[in-house]
């Protein structure tokens, strides 16, 4: 099995590692102001280095569905699974999408056959949606010789939360078929973080949700830290306690975010934000009491 994309992604060296985006979908511009309502055009228009990558020139934030893969140690890894493809869904921008995101992953290299690992940060619909797709009816695994891999605090808080309809029904066609077809392991992360294999570590980055994982790789004295949503966008950088509507837990989710970056800035880990609009990756720095994104542009 090649280990080299056939048709290119957008890619970043790490170490003799390639880390590469696969892309589901640019999310629509309602997607800032509901995701993270205090980051307001007058916040983020106070933060004239996030354009014009990360928000246009009104203060409306750009963000991306997108997944990563890798090879490391001989395994394939896809981390996150998007939004998936014709999921009943009840926010409109995810809700029985057509994109071509296998397509893109099997051009670059990563057929669903050949995937040997998929690392879900958390568990929500945006995280999970690649995970089964539908043959005849039923939902299935979409990379069915993979192990899928989350934290054992993650499902097991699902497991006792009194779901809403459409998380139901997200379980459901997302997470419950990979289950019953046994693929689904439960890892305990400690808080000095889980070593899945030499150079893939995950990070316990809680409060988004419970069980949140980040996914740190390392090769020859490199290291890329995959944020998952810890932090949704790189205004979150300028302004730590900015948090998600959707959070669980806003403050525990606000200090994951301000240790993640702390133990970031100023060091040559490459971040790539699993939300981050193209370019997607960078270096964070400090600036005053807070931090800025050095842009790393994909090759």
């Amino acid at each position: 099995m090649p280990s080299t994309p056939t048709s290119p992604l957008p890619s970043w060296a790490v170490g003799d590692l390639t880390v590469h985006r696969v892309d589901e979908v640019l999310l629509p511009p309602a997607t800032g102001p509901w995701l993270l309502p205090d980051a307001t055009p007058e916040v983020v228009a106070g933060q004239d280095w996030l354009r014009p990558h990360f928000a246009d020139d009104e203060g409306v934030l750009r963000l991306d569905s997108h997944s990563f893969a890798f090879v490391v140690g001989g395994a394939r890894v896809l981390v996150d699974t998007g939004i998936g493809n014709g999921k009943e869904r009840a926010n409109p921008a995810w809700h029985r999408l057509r994109t071509d995101f296998l397509a893109r992953l099997t051009a670059g290299g990563f057929s669903p056959d050949s995937i040997d690992l998929v690392i879900l940060t958390h568990l929500h619909a945006d995280h999970v949606g690649w995970n089964t797709r539908e043959e005849h009816g039923e939902w299935v695994p979409t990379f069915p010789h993979a192990r899928y891999l989350t934290s054992r605090v993650e499902r097991e808080f699902w497991a006792g939360y009194d779901m809403d309809e459409a998380r139901r029904q997200m379980f459901r066609d997302s997470v419950v078929p990979v289950e019953e077809a046994g693929l689904l392991d439960l890892v305990d992360v400690p808080a000095q973080g889980l070593e899945l294999a030499p150079g893939l570590r995950l990070l316990p980055t809680p409060g988004h949700t419970p069980g949140h994982v980040a996914v740190e790789l390392t090769s020859q004295g490199q290291t890329a830290l995959i944020t998952g949503d810890c932090v949704h966008h790189p205004v979150q950088l300028a302004h730590p306690g900015i948090g998600a509507c959707v959070d669980i837990d806003p403050r525990r989710s606000e200090a994951s975010r301000r240790a993640l970056l702390d133990s970031l800035a100023d060091t040559d880990t490459l971040v790539l934000g699993t939300h981050f609009a193209p370019p997607t990756a960078g270096r964070v720095t400090r600036h005053g009491d807070a931090y800025r994104l050095l842009p790393v542009p994909a090759v």
